[in-house]
């Protein structure tokens, strides 16, 4: 959830730690701190209680710190409201050990209580403070020593980093449950939170493993496991360019990210479509003898995630008549859902270090099911767990809000489905071809869809002063009518629903008014004449109805909707990639409108690692 970012090497360590944290605040911007040793043996620490720019503006009045060692942290508050106080850093008595973290310590008020009993004293609210103050009790001279000792006390999830005065040429981290790296540089290493953090420094990055200890100099980094046991960590280079984490000239990166879906289908779809037009999934991890002996799909996702399963779900029913379920990740370790060693679990989660995720692949395992994760983080811990990884190939995603990702988990749940039901012999190969060329077009599908965006500025302009919206859909497009209202509530935060377009007249209908506008998705599908059915439905309560329809194919009356946004038209298969495009746009310009802060919305985080 919180950005972590620490550098041990020759420069100086203040301005790579603020530039970081800049490129990290998207994983939390409640508040943020800097600590840095200085040469002459101190310490100096900065923290601020609102946004990194704050903090860099700080640091600049009072002075960059000497040091070429430090840590940063920009937060997002779980325990403790923002405030200095609780920024991080967190300090130990003596101001000689400093620590960041992100997760949680489940156990730190016993530990607190403990600790006070002891003579320690405490300067903030937050669970993470008990980590230096356990640290100190345990510190001999050796940090990382130290910091394994502690985290044998501790419950919970945490990534932190530490260093200290008294071996100032290092950083300590460490890892359960939450996501770390480490970024090896010449002559210099990195520890962060984030991939995204490293890729202007390095991109050969060392994959810490769940309960490991990495010491890291400017010269060499170890990793141990908690009982003090050596080992070799596993190093990936990462293909991501800096300039993609960039805005590169658009005003957001929600923005940019949008625009860039065209190229983020390009790459998930490359290597993965055989000169016969067939989809494949050499890295899939499970084989075809197990494929051919499953009885059932669980799918399982938070947030955006979720709903890109749902769409999954009907792909790999339809395409590989397999039976197939759909969960919230938060829910399924907790529910009664069947699942052995004859299904197939398929987790969805753009960071691969979602918290419920995480915990609902560890529970299927449990009970014997097969795993494939469907992520965008190379060594991302679900990708470590589960037994086959389908990377979504998106490129880095710095937003909050997804729109890139969404529409490459869709399309991996396409091609998944694909490959599924030619294992199972269920899908003739000649619909397969079919299926995969109407993939192939997708990208030319979606620029043309982006060269609607003034239209649906001016739209968005229109409506603005909506408190709440509903979004309704049938069908294959049901879940992409849930996203388009979580896009509006997440930037614009105007209340909004999505609803099975059927349902209005169960309940939703008695909230329609003039001034509660109707997003209807409308393209081609073969449902799309009860829609229309539902459409009058609406506009006999005189709710205003924005319509995505079929490039010519427009099917209502006159006068019927008010405003039309006519899209390219595609297999309804392949629709929700296309026809979600629209609906991040009229969200994105809505939120513009209304002055909301787009790419940092208020009270949430790029990646939930707690749950």
């Amino acid at each position: 959830m919180c950005g972590i970012i620490g550098y041990a090497g020759p420069r100086p360590a203040a301005p790579i730690l603020l530039e970081s944290l800049q490129r990290l605040e998207y994983r939390g911007y409640d508040s943020a701190g800097i600590a840095v040793l200085e040469p002459n043996g101190g310490s100096t620490v900065v923290k601020n209680d609102h946004k990194v720019a704050e903090l860099v503006r700080q640091v600049e009045a009072e002075g960059l710190p000497e040091g070429t060692v430090g840590i940063g942290h920009t937060r997002w508050a779980t325990h403790g409201r923002p405030s200095v106080e609780n920024a991080h850093p967190h300090q130990d008595c003596s101001g000689n050990i400093h620590l960041i973290h992100n997760g949680i310590i489940e156990n730190y008020r016993e530990l607190r209580a403990e600790l006070i009993g002891r003579g320690h004293t405490f300067s903030s609210d937050t669970d993470t403070e008990v980590v230096p103050h356990l640290i100190e009790d345990q510190f001999r001279g050796d940090l990382a020593a130290a910091v394994r000792g502690a985290l044998k006390r501790i419950r919970g999830a945490y990534a932190l980093v530490v260093m200290s005065a008294e071996q100032p040429d290092r950083i300590v981290g460490a890892r359960l449950n939450a996501p770390l790296v480490v970024g090896l540089g010449h002559g210099e290493s990195f520890i962060s939170s984030d991939i995204t953090a490293l890729i202007p420094y390095t991109k050969r990055v060392a994959l810490l493993g769940e309960g490991e200890v990495v010491t890291a100099t400017a010269s060499r980094i170890d990793v141990q496991t908690l009982d003090g046991t050596f080992i070799e960590p596993r190093v990936v280079t990462v293909d991501w360019e800096a300039e993609q984490a960039q805005k590169g000239g658009y005003p957001h990166y929600l923005l940019k990210e949008i625009h860039e879906q065209p190229d983020a289908v390009r790459n998930a779809l490359r290597d993965r479509i055989t000169d016969a037009g067939m989809v494949a999934l050499p890295d899939v991890g499970i084989s075809d003898t197990d494929i051919a002996n499953l009885r059932e799909c669980v799918l399982v996702a938070c947030g955006s995630a979720w709903y890109a399963a749902m769409v999954a779900r009907q792909h790999i029913e339809r395409l590989a008549g397999l039976r197939c379920s759909v969960e919230a990740a938060s829910e399924f370790r907790y529910s009664d859902v069947l699942s052995d060693e004859h299904s197939l679990v398929i987790a969805f989660s753009q960071s691969g270090e979602t918290a419920d995720t995480l915990a609902a692949v560890r529970h299927a395992r449990r009970n014997g099911a097969r795993v494939i994760a469907v992520t965008n983080v190379v060594g991302s811990a679900l990708s470590l767990e589960a037994d086959g990884v389908l990377y979504m190939q998106a490129g880095p995603e710095i937003s909050v809000a997804a729109t890139k990702t969404f529409v490459n988990q869709m399309l991996c749940g396409i091609l998944l489905a694909l490959h599924l039901g030619d294992v199972r012999g269920v899908l003739a190969v000649e619909e397969h071809q079919r299926m995969v060329e109407e993939l192939q077009r997708v990208p030319e599908l979606i620029e043309r869809v982006l060269g609607l965006e003034d239209d649906l500025g001016r739209i968005a302009q229109r409506y603005a002063h909506a408190r709440t919206a509903m979004y309704i859909a049938r069908g294959m497009n049901f879940p992409v009518a849930l996203e388009g209202a979580l896009k509006l509530k997440e930037i614009s935060y105007v209340h909004a629903e999505g609803y099975a377009a059927g349902e209005l007249k169960h309940g939703p209908i008695a909230l329609l008014d003039p001034e509660v506008p109707v997003v209807a998705i409308a393209t081609r599908s073969r449902t799309l004449p009860k829609l229309v059915t539902n459409v009058q439905e609406v506009r006999s309560r005189d709710a205003p109805v924005i319509a995505l329809i079929t490039e010519g194919e427009d099917p209502f009356d006159s006068g019927l909707v008010q405003e039309t946004i006519p899209v390219p038209g595609c297999d309804e298969l392949v629709s929700p990639l296309v026809d979600v495009v629209p609906l991040q746009l009229f969200a994105y310009h809505m939120a513009v409108q209304r002055g909301c802060d787009v790419d940092q919305p208020r009270n949430l985080a790029k990646s939930v690692t707690v749950e």
